[in-house]
């Protein structure tokens, strides 16, 4: 560096001058003994109640320390004249510090005993250099007999050596003390040799007295010889600097710097003289390294500022400007003092105008990179720098104004007050800087301080200090040497009239109407009913969390799922969730709309960066929920702020939600309850949180550690409790939406269960008083680590609300770093969240068209020829235009910030480039990858697959269109466009409107039968043993789902005592033609059925779920079918299962007999949700459906699933009337159940068939 370089000799030769100054100057314990003054100063600060505080706040005043430290101010006041007189008051200074410490506890202030410990070390210090230097002095102490009364008065001699004992004393030097110690200490023995009747004490007090004179002397003498080395090393060092290495005498000018790696000079320059490097250039200059010259080929552009011509700098930072003046003489008058003085006022005027304190210099800013260090870059004044966008950023730096003392001390003072009143003061001085800027700020602050210090700025601090306050001594010394007084007329030019006036570069003059910020990228919804799952991704890099809209989502970390979810675009119904009920009134709501789906007066989800916010309005209760996840540790925090804004006291229950999983996503799904029996989980009573883990499956696994807490900020209103069963908080036959938990006083009781359960979960539970218009906040987090002893420390370290603040402010600070280093803005961030989304939840929104995905024939083997596996999402980008290469780089950068989310995908490029042998579009595709974050996800799984479109057959270009979860084109306009579009809407079916009401009847209960063999309460057997016989109701369920298995060869389902189902064809796990919940807890089926009263609109299912009637069911499995009987407002039905004996049919048969008094109008509803392979979330995205044209029966098939590729499923029904869809969305509406499907509230369906749907 030319600057560093520069800057290192010209310091280097001040430092040599200094060394040697030091000889002959008064000894420097004289001038440490006041600024011992300045410390006692400090410390009386601080025991007045004025001082420091790392808390913010002074503490509270000490009336007894300050009298004590005032005495010690009266001690010191009293100039001391001699070395002898300082020595006794250093002894009395450390004597009453020493009891000042013994008078202060341990609950004294931290900062108070800090200061008096540094004010008794200093004493110390001070005093032991001075009994170094003049050890002599302890033989005149008080109390001590003076050794020179051994001489007497008669003795020739004595009294002038007395004399010049007593001058030597009172002004020294160090070679004074190296000179005349020895002399003396040669005279005393001289006259010990005359001395005659002096008694044995007396002479050896004198000899004493000599020896110590010698030690002074010769210590003092080594001190100049070691200063005399050191500065001559230093000069030596200087000396041997060539800087013309930097030089490039083509253009007369230094570079910015030399290139080791390269072997080459840097191609930039250093061309104007109001800059850091002119210190380097006047040190080259004076030695001769380059020519005289090229001091004057440094530019010279001038700008008139309040009517006084200053220089132009690159950046209008002060440290251009003001610190080569730390060493260099400022000449009164000459162009550069002109020029630092007008500096200093433009600057100062460019504060005001922003309304902020001056002083814009190079420093950190409130950005960090992935470690969490600042970031660091030169800032300034618009207005003196030629640089373009220097009022893009507002960051002010203390050190700024220290260099400016020198020039303007009163200005100065008045802006580091100021900033001291911005709560820029730490422990060791001004921070090192504050940010304004708008796009950097966290929401909802004006700034933020940059809380470090940084030992290059406090130097240049002190140096401009000690200039201003010891009258320019390092100016004095770097003058002082002959080198530089040869060429100091260099520095004596004068501003020159003629030099004409330069006009600002475009944009530093608009800088004056500076424009704010635009404002910050949002995503704002105020409904949870979007048309497919919104969602925000939220990570450190570790520990990735997904929240949609709906408050559902997922947590996984690393490669494991914490929590358990599902893709569902249609219910988006599986979370973490934290429920709320009123103790008074009963009702029951959740931070978000799911999972309890309770109306709302306003909702609304917020996405942020870093964050999102969940708000909800709810009476006079106002809920506010924000999520993020801590960049410095492995948790997720969401904290739910309560406000009452009525004027009752309020006594809320909270309740959070989450399954546990502790597993790769995959397994889990392949096997839940297999997953959940090695799943523990452990109360850890002293914080009220829950731990859990693995058990381990071999003694080389280490299983990793779930931590989950709540802490309630405000007042608890009853006992907490904790659930880890999720059967004891379900309930059997349960849902999320009503949970049996929450009809409960307390989770599991007061103990909970924990320990190892069969269907794990972390449930706890709070409640909390709330007073009018007051809020109360309660923390939720949930994290992991690797190790007990960890999870521990993260549950005591989040316990502690001032760490759980922070989590907020550093989660913005990371999506920032992160952002800067993909070179991405706040909004493509949320652009490519938006469209994360589809990429989550597969939706015809994005994808390709139904027809096209309805043409498809080839399944996922088809991929491979490609390199593609299939196994994760795609998204499909065809490019064919190389001037439309920026969409490319746009979805390079959204695959790489979703990779920092946790969000794994494939992306595909089709180059439908038809240039032919050149190649241009291959090549800048190809470019772009290899030279960015992507070089080496080339070709592989979750990386980039670059392929030729006309290398690929037609049939393969359907697969990878119909496989695509995202399909982009270049000639569909921008990503921003594309993600914008909608598709056109499908028209709504009318709403069923009631031609009568709906007569409210008694609940019907039905005793089980006793007659029953082995009956348990709920059911048995009949007599002849061909049926199994249950009885069920609201509040009669079975412990388990009891089961009948209903089979051919060929062909089976397995039906329910509840009525859920699941059928297959051929193979029972990769041939489900309806989904496997495996789920013995609730009583979700992918097969349900409802009748509903057409006049009233009153609805039910034949079986007992999925939307119960009133009274109990009754249910009969016999061999080879299972019967479902009820009645509900007079009509009695029966709903007959059964399976073809020689084909793969099954066949639902309803009887429904009218009991009542008049006639009725009833519909039937059947619905399957369709897998056609091993998992809907494989499967679900692939299946194509149609309506047979002859009979109008639906067909459903997946020529994705590669096994049974060719199979086609039916559903068809006995009457013609009908109307149908094969659009699961339709049936259940967006955030909808099977309890109240949105088609039983419309007058039939829609039709819609394809592919694409769910």
């Amino acid at each position: 560096s030319s600057v560093d370089s520069g800057n290192l000799v010209g310091h280097m030769l001040t430092l040599a001058a200094g060394l040697e100054g030091l000889a002959d100057e008064p000894l420097v314990v004289r001038r440490a003994v006041g600024g011992l003054g300045d410390t006692l100063d400090v410390a009386l600060e601080e025991a007045e109640g004025c001082g420091f505080s790392p808390e913010g706040e002074p503490a509270p005043a000490q009336p007894g320390v300050a009298a004590r430290l005032r005495r010690m101010q009266l001690e010191m006041e009293a100039s001391p004249l001699s070395l002898s007189e300082e020595r006794e008051l250093l002894k009395r200074l450390a004597a009453m510090a020493e009891g000042l410490r013994s008078s202060l506890g341990p609950s004294a202030p931290a900062e108070l005993r800090r200061w008096n410990e540094t004010l008794e070390r200093q004493v110390g210090e001070v005093g032991q250099e001075l009994g170094e230097l003049a050890p002599w002095l302890e033989l005149f102490a008080p109390g001590e007999r003076d050794p020179l009364q051994s001489l007497g008065a008669e003795l020739n001699g004595a009294e002038r050596l007395r004399e010049r004992l007593r001058k030597m004393v009172d002004a020294p030097s160090l070679r004074s003390l190296a000179r005349q110690a020895p002399r003396l200490a040669d005279e005393l023995g001289a006259l010990l040799e005359r001395l005659q009747g002096a008694d044995e004490t007396g002479r050896a007090r004198l000899l004493r007295l000599r020896a110590k004179l010698e030690e002074g002397g010769e210590r003092a003498a080594a001190r100049i010889e070691r200063l005399e080395g050191l500065a001559s090393r230093l000069r030596t060092l200087a000396d041997s600097a060539d800087q013309s290495l930097l030089f490039d005498k083509r253009r007369n000018l230094f570079s910015i710097g030399y290139n080791v790696t390269a072997n080459r000079l840097d191609n930039s320059f250093y061309d104007l003289l109001a800059s850091e490097a002119r210190l380097g250039s006047f040190v080259a200059v004076a030695h001769g390294a380059v020519p005289q010259d090229h001091w004057f080929a440094l530019g010279r552009l001038q700008t008139s500022t309040g009517g006084r011509p200053v220089l132009l700098s690159w950046g209008g930072s002060m440290f251009e400007y003001l610190m080569p003046a730390l060493v260099m003489p400022c000449h009164p008058g000459s162009l550069l003092e002109q020029t630092c003085r007008a500096a200093v006022a433009q600057q100062v005027a460019y504060g005001e105008q922003r309304g902020v304190p001056w002083g814009f210099s190079e420093s950190a800013y409130n950005a960090t990179d992935a470690q969490l260090t600042y970031q660091y870059r030169s800032f300034g004044a618009p207005s003196l720098g030629l640089r373009r966008g220097l009022a893009e950023d507002l960051v002010v730096t203390p050190y700024a104004t220290l260099l400016a003392l020198p020039f303007e001390p009163g200005l100065a003072c008045a802006n580091l007050r100021r900033l001291e009143k911005e709560r820029m003061r730490g422990r060791y001085g001004l921070y090192e800087a504050v940010d304004y800027t708008p796009s950097r700020l966290p929401p909802g602050q004006e700034r933020v301080v940059i809380r470090s210090f940084m030992a290059h700025h406090q130097g240049m601090g002190f140096l401009a200090l000690v200039n201003l306050l010891a009258d320019g001594p390092m100016q004095r010394r770097f003058a002082a040497d002959p080198v530089f007084q040869a060429a100091d007329l260099l520095l004596q030019e004068r501003a020159s009239k003629a030099v004409p006036i330069s006009t600002l570069p475009a944009g530093a003059a608009k800088a004056w109407e500076f424009e704010p910020a635009s404002e910050r990228a949002l995503r704002h919804f105020s409904t949870p009913h979007t048309p497919t799952p919104e969602v925000h991704l939220l990570s450190n890099g570790r520990l990735h969390v997904m929240v949609s809209a709906a408050g559902a989502g997922y947590s996984r970390w690393k490669d494991l799922a914490l929590t358990r979810w599902r893709e569902d675009a249609t219910r988006d119904h599986q979370g973490t969730f934290l429920y709320l009920r009123d103790l008074e009134s009963g009702a029951c709501w959740s931070a978000g709309h799911q999972p309890t789906l309770a109306p709302t007066d306003a909702y609304e989800a917020v996405f942020s960066q870093g964050r999102v916010e969940l708000r909800r309005e709810q009476g006079d209760l106002i809920t506010r929920m924000q999520i993020a996840v801590s960049p410095e540790d492995d948790i997720e925090l969401r904290r739910l702020s309560i406000t009452n804004r009525g004027r009752t006291r309020r006594t809320l229950e909270l309740t959070s939600y989450a399954e546990v999983v502790l597993a790769p996503a995959a397994a889990d799904l392949a096997h839940p309850a297999f997953s959940n029996l090695f799943v523990q989980t452990e109360h850890f009573a002293p914080r009220r949180a829950l731990l859990c883990t693995r058990r381990a499956r071999s003694s080389e696994e280490r299983p990793p550690w779930m931590l989950h807490l709540m802490n309630v900020h405000g007042e608890e209103a009853g006992r907490s409790s904790f659930e880890t069963d999720r059967r004891a908080f379900v309930g059997r036959g349960g849902s999320l939406a009503s949970p049996a938990a929450l009809r409960e006083p307390e989770l599991g009781g007061a103990a909970g269960a924990a320990g190892a359960v069969l269907d794990p979960i972390v449930s706890l539970r709070r409640v909390v008083a709330i007073e009018p218009h007051a809020t109360v906040e309660i923390d939720m987090v949930t994290g992991a680590a690797d190790t007990r002893e960890a999870a521990l420390a993260l549950i005591e370290r989040y316990h502690d609300r001032r760490l759980a603040d922070r989590v907020f402010e550093l989660a913005w600070t990371h999506s920032q770093v992160l952002l800067r280093q993909l070179g991405a803005t706040e909004a493509e961030a949320q652009l490519f969240g938006r469209l994360a989304g589809s990429v989550l939840f597969a939706s015809p929104l994005r994808r390709a068209s139904g027809a096209i995905i309805a043409r498809n024939r080839r399944g996922q083997s088809g991929l491979w020829g490609y390199g593609i596996s299939g196994d994760l999402p795609i998204v499909l980008l065809r490019v064919g235009d190389p001037s439309r290469i920026g969409l490319v780089r746009e979805l390079l950068k959204m695959q790489a910030y979703w990779r920092t989310k946790g969000l794994a995908i494939d992306l595909v490029i089709w180059n439908e480039d038809q240039s032919g042998y050149r190649e241009e579009l291959q090549d800048k595709i190809l470019a772009l990858i290899t030279a960015g974050h992507d070089a080496h996800w080339l070709d592989r799984p979750g990386g980039v697959y670059v392929r030729r479109a006309e290398q690929i057959a037609d049939e393969d270009k359907l697969l990878m269109q119909a496989t695509a979860r995202v399909v982009l084109s270049d000639t569909a306009g921008t990503l921003a466009e594309q993600v914008e579009r909608r598709k056109r809407s499908e028209p709504a079916v009318a709403r069923l409107v009631p031609t009568r009401a709906r007569r409210p009847e008694a609940p019907r209960r039905e005793r089980p039968r006793q007659d029953l063999l082995f009956f348990n309460g709920l059911g048995g057997f009949t007599r002849d043993g061909k049926e199994y016989i249950v009885t069920t109701g609201p509040e009669a369920r079975t412990p388990a789902p009891w089961s009948n298995v209903l089979a051919n060869p060929e062909f089976g389902t397995v039906v329910t005592e509840s009525g859920g189902a699941y059928t297959w064809a051929e193979n029972a796990h990769e041939m489900r033609l309806t989904p496997w919940e495996n789920d013995p807890v609730s009583a979700d089926s992918g097969e349900v059925f409802y009748l509903r009263d057409e006049e009233t609109g009153h609805f039910w299912s034949p079986s007992p779920q999925p939307a119960p009637g009133s009274g109990s069911y009754t249910t009969r499995h016999g061999f080879g079918y299972s019967v479902f009987e009820h009645l509900e407002a007079g009509i009695a039905s029966e709903a007959w299962a059964y399976v073809a004996i020689d084909a793969p049919v099954k066949l639902m048969v309803f009887k429904l007999r009218n009991r009542s008094e008049a006639a009725r109008k009833l519909s039937v509803t059947g619905a399957l949700s369709l897998v056609l392979g091993d998992t809907r979330l494989r499967h679900s995205m692939h299946v194509v459906t149609e309506v047979d044209p002859r009979s109008g029966a639906l067909f459903a098939r997946n020529p994705f699933n590669a096994d049974f590729p060719g199979r086609v499923a039916f559903l068809e029904v006995s009457e013609p009337q009908r109307t149908f869809t094969a659009d699961r969305t339709e049936l259940l509406g967006r955030n909808g159940s099977p309890a109240a499907p949105a088609a039983m509230f419309a007058e039939g369906l829609s039709g819609r068939v394809g592919g694409g749907l769910d």
